[in-house]
């Protein structure tokens, strides 16, 4: 018998359990299957609703702030590598449409071992992603409740930690009699410390409206994906048709002299973007989760994931062009861009606008990524890598019901504490690692003659052209490598490095086996800005996985499915 921590779990066995009612078996038959609910229109429009957020309201005006008006080349770079992982989806989910995404497809292609690790990074990236949602959520519904002249307490809508370190900056700054150094910012986290209600220096300071709007999403996700997608489809209309407009009357205001010089800071300033910009991207993944809700998913996911991608993509484009249009792109380095430039060119009532429809917005991400995140929870426990209970299927709701709660308190109690000031390099380093293991299984699995009615990989022999796209990366980085060996903490570049080498072995390869293209290219471009994010973030994302390992090693393997069906035979 076989005990090996790679071992397969086949594409035949997945659909099989999947059509059974594979759960807890606590509800047998079709009471343990999940309710098909999704055509085209709802996968195209969650894909919308995943991607147009926070990215377009504001992590864009950062971006800007340090790209110039060539940030739009960005989001078409991104977008790029974005569609190659999306056609390698697309393949996946056309063999493969189970809900689980990313882990179910490095199941049957990587085999166990890096099925949990993919797993595991997946739940990492969707519960620090919404955190952040939640928390960015938070502030803007505050910023509206103030344009209605409601005042929320600031302790009320901080978390624990930045208003203690306010008060304790402020009072360090100013016995130094350096006062000049007092931000705004810290005036206000430390007036939530001095006004908050406590026992001492015990303060009852907690971030309340982030708490209710996982609560409220939680619910949804768990009544049903009827309930879900009536929200989502509604929200999605509305913010779409604000873009629209915002791009229609920004253009008017726009300057033309703004756009010169397109790129200030060069091709890395563009780059120094790419964290802020992918994270606004990454939702697209999302939708594959809900494979087993879909009524036709081998047709219909490959297709909501491609149209959503390209209908966002120039969106974005749209977008940065505006703003860096009606102001300079010095001026972007704000939390609210959208809203900023309206309201620097006289149009308040817009900049209002804005704000009513970012907290529209930012709540269809969180709601997305909140119905994704269980069905990473419930492929796993299938699996028998996670408990049985995650698993476990609502006989009236159909939905992943335990899995849901769980998410939902990951999501409530660290978003009501927390403030994750980097969270958009952790989680877009976990999904751009997603991606990078979705091209190469796709890479591993056999071709397959085009089935009608299902979405197939085009087949494009790399052998010719790997070599050339591996030249013009020696050629194009030969500069940076001096860079690097001249400068300090070499080690911190090590992730570029590592970079070339897979470059240079999957040319091999690609020369050898005559690998298909796309894949090919989908992998290298998503290492390659996984390379463009911050050492510390790659440090955090390897000790996340080693405590993923650890948990495997004492649960997971002992009490996985597949294993136990190996030592049968």
């Amino acid at each position: 018998m076989s005990k090996s921590i790679f071992r397969k779990k086949s594409v035949a066995k997945i659909l099989s359990d999947v059509e059974c009612g594979f759960s807890d078996s606590e509800h047998p038959g079709s009471a343990s299957q999940l309710q098909k609910e999704l055509n085209v229109k709802d996968l195209t429009l969650m894909g919308i609703a995943a991607v147009v957020g926070a990215g377009i309201f504001s992590t864009i005006g950062e971006a800007s702030f340090y790209g110039g008006p060539g940030v739009s080349i960005l989001f078409v770079i991104t977008a790029i590598t974005c569609g190659f992982s999306a056609l390698c989806y697309a393949e996946f989910a056309s063999r493969i449409p189970v809900a689980g995404s990313a882990y179910t497809y490095a199941y049957a292609s990587f085999g166990e071992l890096i099925a949990w690790i993919i797993g595991w990074d997946l739940l990492m990236e969707y519960a620090i992603g919404n955190i952040a949602v939640a928390i960015s959520w938070s502030t803007y519904f505050v910023n509206l409740l103030e344009g209605f002249h409601i005042h929320v307490p600031e302790y009320l809508t901080l978390d624990y930690f930045s208003a203690f370190r306010a008060h304790s900056s402020i009072a360090e700054l100013t016995a130094a009699g350096k006062t000049a150094e007092i931000t705004d910012g810290m005036k206000a986290a430390a007036a939530a410390w001095a006004n908050a209600p406590g026992i001492g220096d015990i303060k009852f300071i907690a971030n309340l409206p982030a708490l209710l709007i996982v609560i409220i999403i939680t619910y949804l996700v768990y009544v049903g994906i009827r309930e879900t997608k009536k929200a989502t489809n509604a929200m999605v209309v509305l913010k779409v048709l604000i873009v629209i407009a915002v791009i229609a009357i920004g253009f008017f205001y726009v300057t033309p002299a703004n756009w010169h010089p397109f790129m200030p800071n060069g091709f890395q300033g563009v780059m120094k973007g790419v964290s802020g910009v992918f994270f606004a991207y990454i939702g697209f993944d999302a939708i594959s989760t809900t494979a087993e809700e879909c009524q036709n998913p081998q047709k219909d996911l490959p297709r909501g994931m491609i149209y959503s991608l390209v209908i966002c993509t120039v969106l974005y484009i749209l977008i940065s062009l505006v703003l860096t249009g009606m102001v300079s792109y010095k001026d972007l380095q704000v939390g609210d861009p959208l809203a900023f430039v309206f309201a620097k060119v006289g149009l308040k009532n817009i900049s209002y606008v804005i704000s009513v429809s970012a907290v529209i917005a930012t709540a269809s991400v969180l709601l997305i990524f909140q119905l994704g995140q269980p069905r990473i929870w419930m492929s796993m426990s299938r699996d028998g890598l996670l408990p049985k209970a995650f698993s476990r299927i609502h006989p009236k709701f159909r939905t992943p019901s335990f899995a849901t709660i769980v998410t939902g308190f990951v999501v409530a109690v660290p978003a009501l504490f927390m403030n994750l000031t980097e969270v958009t390099d952790l989680t877009s380093i976990g999904t751009l690692f997603a991606f990078v293991l979705v091209c190469g299984g796709v890479l591993l699995m056999p071709r397959e003659a085009a089935v009608q009615g299902k979405f197939h990989l085009p087949y494009v022999n790399a052998r010719y052209i790997a070599p050339i796209v591996f030249a013009a990366i020696i050629y194009l980085f030969w500069g940076t490598f001096h860079t690097i060996l001249a400068g300090e903490n070499v080690h911190e570049k090590f992730p570029f490095f590592l970079f070339i080498l897979l470059s240079a072995g999957l040319t091999v390869a690609a020369v050898v086996k005559q690998l298909s293209l796309i894949p090919v290219l989908g992998l290298l471009s998503c290492f390659y800005l996984m390379t463009e994010l911050t050492y510390q973030s790659w440090i955090r994302f390897l000790a996340w996985l080693l405590i993923g390992l650890v948990i495997y090693a004492v649960y997971g393997y002992k009490h996985s499915v597949v294993g136990k069906e190996v030592v049968k035979k």
